[in-house]
């Protein structure tokens, strides 16, 4: 059985001192690719003391980017946990990648989060992967604050990224520092609460002092003051009322307002600063600590008990049943199978036996770890509100609840993206066979998207991700982690199909061999829907088949789904209603009922005009303006649809939307257009339908 503490108070192997569980802050940083969340996490591990010297994305020496690639290519591939202590108060920080193929790494972050800061680009805004994460955080509920970033940097524009803060992402900024000064000239910030400047001395931001507002900057900062003083005066009556009679207000009573107004996501305060030159990363820290939540802050986790099927709920505790969130499976080459781990409440030890409520079973811990990107010491204990590695689990995957078996908590399983891409990859030679076999096992545990398949038609094995660089990332990592030499073949695509028309079709299987038969016979009505995969409807009445057949067929209909009429693809966007049908009170059967079920699909699917699919994605491209002709150029050749241009500080930034079969190889060409200087970023964004002509050419290479 799991411990259960008598205080709430805990003590870390780092001789930091004891923190409460109110001075712990679990937060993720995130944003879109190149924002400066990875350069950002270094400059706050720097300035809490984590680390003694800054390394620098761009040269690879990072802290949070320590797997090979992520030096080599200079982004975040895997989300990264490090803990430190500013004043008196514990920060656990997820870092977490900005790229879309790796978008799981943010989803699963996020679910085990507290808090976070969205890092925004002062020049490119609010950029489409940065909508994306904000959706994930919004998804959880998640109170946050955004840092503004880049203020140093040559067409930035502070007040542009806080409109579109608003206008794209749908939030409600609270502007709370102004930058003091712009581009080159940028110097520091102005405090909006204690009405002061803040100045930095020297290179590495360690010296800095507060000075009083020059005539000018009080003028400007001025109406941002009182426009600040109104928004918190809603949350907090008697601001309003000091602020109206013209009274002093106090600089506690502000930050007590904010905090209530940031925990109850009323508004999400705005920062800036400029992350590589050192300059508002000490506030950025305050502002965690001031007004982000610790784990007592947020309502108890929800979860299913999972024999009662009631919904049960637990207290950021110590004194409260061990229960825990597995979020993510990492193969340490010093320990070996890595469980990230949230513990919602209750505490454990190494040496304790947990139940995993996910696969019913018994797991023993061996060791319990506290992370530092790629680095770990040991603990002894963890406690409610921390995120810790724990080792020795054989049986539990992501998303896996873990509690105390005497009080059994299931909490809720975590969601991600199919795949859209794969690739046929198989061993060099017979004896790389078992290998490769294990590498791709071992990776699919720690990857929630990225899918194996074998398919026994042509033979061949299957590795599906979310773009070409999430599975170019996993191919070197077989050839470097896991000694493997494979040969990969031409990408595939995860087209879909769907059906034009509604129909009724009829199923029926009849078998007599002597003695007891089988007799199934179903009649379904197929119907073409939109934003919903698959629906099944059981519009059965009076008897006319007996309820004990009802999951053969709704089992014989889902499978068959799987594989289409046309090229085998999955079915999507479909109603399936059964209607009708009939049975034998002898012969009638599961199988019977499954296999006319299935025969009915495929009736049905051959009669209702199906078509073809594929994946569409956003695309964003960044370009020097110069550019901007030839890139579009090339855009129209991919049959791409520009939906917006937009121009800022001399770059051309294009939304267009093009199909995955035409982006193959894009990077190479885009930088041959751009003389090496442009970027883009890509995330699906739906499924359409494939032209009659190109659907055509797809039929005589089947």
């Amino acid at each position: 059985m799991v411990k259960e503490a008598n205080n709430i108070v805990m003590e870390n192997s780092t001789k930091k001192g004891i923190y409460s569980i109110e001075k712990i802050r679990n937060i993720g940083i995130i944003a879109h690719i190149d924002a400066g969340k990875t350069t950002t996490t270094e400059r706050i591990l720097f300035y809490t003391g984590k680390i003694y010297r800054m390394g620098e994305v761009h040269n690879g020496a990072a802290t949070m980017d320590w797997m090979d690639q992520e030096k080599e290519r200079g982004v975040t591939i895997t989300a990264a946990a490090t803990t430190c202590f500013w004043k008196g108060y514990r920060i656990n920080i997820i870092d977490t990648p900005g790229h879309v193929d790796f978008t799981a790494e943010v989803e699963r972050s996020l679910r085990v989060l507290d808090g976070a800061i969205g890092v925004f680009c002062g020049v490119g805004g609010v950029e489409p992967q940065s909508e994306t994460v904000w959706r994930q955080a919004n998804k959880y509920n998640i109170p946050r604050i955004a840092f503004i970033n880049k203020m140093d940097r040559k067409g930035c524009d502070f007040f542009a990224a806080v409109d579109e803060i608003k206008e794209k992402l749908g939030a409600k900024p609270l502007i709370i520092q102004l930058p003091l000064g712009k581009e080159e000239k940028f110097e520091g910030i102005i405090d909006l609460l204690k009405m002061k400047a803040l100045t930095y001395e020297d290179k590495l931001g360690l010296k800095f002092f507060e000075r009083e507002l020059k005539e000018e900057e009080f003028k400007f900062a001025q109406k941002f003051r009182e426009s600040l003083l109104e928004q918190l005066g809603e949350v907090e009556e008697e601001i309003l009322e000091k602020y109206l009679e013209g009274e002093e207000i106090s600089i506690s009573l502000l930050e007590r307002a904010l905090r209530k107004a940031t925990l109850k996501k009323f508004w999400v305060p705005v920062l800036c600063g400029s992350a590589l030159r050192n300059k508002g990363i000490q506030p950025l820290l305050d502002a965690v600590v001031k007004y982000l939540p610790s784990p007592i802050d947020v309502p108890p986790v929800k979860g299913i008990h999972p024999s009662k099927k009631k919904e049960v709920e637990r207290e950021s505790s110590t004194k409260a049943p061990f229960s825990a969130l597995a979020f993510k499976v990492a193969q340490d080459s010093f320990v070996g199978r890595l469980i990230y781990t949230r513990v919602y409440s209750g505490c454990i030890s190494p040496g304790e036996h947990i139940y995993n409520s996910t696969r019913k079973e018994m797991e023993r811990i061996s060791k319990i770890l506290l992370l530092h990107a790629n680095k770990r010491e040991e603990r002894n204990i963890a406690y409610a509100g921390e995120i810790v590695g724990l080792v020795g689990l054989k049986g539990t995957f992501t998303g896996d609840t873990l509690c105390d078996k005497n009080s059994p908590i299931l909490l809720e399983k975590l969601r991600f993206p199919e795949p859209v891409i794969s690739v046929a990859i198989e061993p060099r030679s017979k004896d790389e066979a078992d290998k490769l076999s294990i590498a791709l096992r071992k990776l699919e545990e720690e990857d929630p998207t990225f899918k194996v398949k074998y398919d026994p038609e042509t033979g061949q094995t299957l590795m599906s991700g979310m773009g070409e660089l999430h599975l170019e990332v996993l191919t070197t990592r077989l050839m470097r982690e896991f000694k493997v030499q494979a040969k990969l073949g031409e990408p595939q695509i995860s087209y879909r199909e769907s059906i034009g028309k509604e129909v009724i079709s009829e199923g029926k299987f009849i078998r007599q061999t002597g003695g007891r038969g089988h007799y199934g016979h179903v009649v379904l009505h197929l119907v073409p829907i939109k934003g919903k995969e698959f629906e099944f409807v059981n519009k059965i009445r009076g008897g006319v088949i007996p309820s004990q057949f009802f999951p053969s067929i709704e089992k014989g209909v889902r499978e068959t789904l799987k594989s289409g009429v046309l090229l085998g693809y999955p079915v999507i966007n479909i109603k399936i209603a059964l209607i009708d049908g009939s049975y034998h009170e002898v012969d009638s059967s599961d199988i019977a009922f499954y296999t006319a079920a299935t025969t009915a699909v495929i009736e049905g699917l051959r009669k209702a005009k199906p078509y073809l699919l594929e994946p569409i994605m956003k695309l964003e491209v960044v370009a020097l303006e110069n550019c901007l002709g030839e890139v579009l150029g090339d855009l129209g050749a991919r049959d791409g649809e520009v939906t917006e241009v937009k121009h800022r500080g001399g770059f051309s930034i294009i939304i267009a939307y093009v199909p995955l079969r035409k982006m193959f190889g894009y990077a190479t060409i885009l930088r041959s257009l751009t003389q090496g200087r442009g970027n883009y970023v890509m995330e699906f964004a739906r499924f359409s339908r494939v032209p009659e002509g190109v659907f055509e050419k797809m039929v005589k290479n089947f």
